[in-house]
């Protein structure tokens, strides 16, 4: 009787890890990292009575909690290069560029943050709309077949 020897599968080296996409992959992370500590603020604030109103609290900070989802699989998904992160975190960054504008125009202490936000999503949009992060995630394939 031969004895069959049965080898694990070769695995493809893995790519070089693209600087601009673990920056995308951090920026959008602690996105996500801030929401989800708002919201769980807002939650707070609701439970202690520094709130007007405990529901509207609680039902905004979970809201605020879920949309944190977004930004961390986003994070999660560009971090190892997946090429489905891209979209969701481009979205992220269009909608933060309106919300920091209209933060903006109100002033006073809304101004730092305001600033701080609009920073982030344009230092985000820029590096993955790079073309060595496009490359990277493959989303120049499509435009080239």
């Amino acid at each position: 009787m031969s004895r069959k020897h049965e080898t694990a599968p070769e695995t493809a080296p893995a790519a070089p890890r693209v600087p601009r996409l673990t920056a995308a992959a951090a920026l959008a992370g602690l996105e996500g990292v801030a929401l989800a500590a708002g919201g769980v603020y807002l939650m707070a604030t609701g439970f202690v009575g520094r709130h007007a109103s405990t529901q509207t609290a609680v039902m905004g900070g979970l809201t605020v909690l879920a949309m944190a989802i977004l930004p961390l699989t986003a994070a999660y998904g560009l971090r190892r290069a997946r090429r489905w992160s891209r979209g969701p975190a481009l979205i992220i960054q269009l909608i933060a560029l309106p919300i920091a504008w209209t933060m903006g125009q109100n002033g006073g202490a809304l101004l730092a943050a305001a600033v701080a936000i609009g920073a982030v999503a344009l230092a985000e949009l820029v590096l993955l709309v790079h073309p060595a992060a496009t490359a990277a995630l493959g989303a120049d394939q499509g435009a080239a077949e």
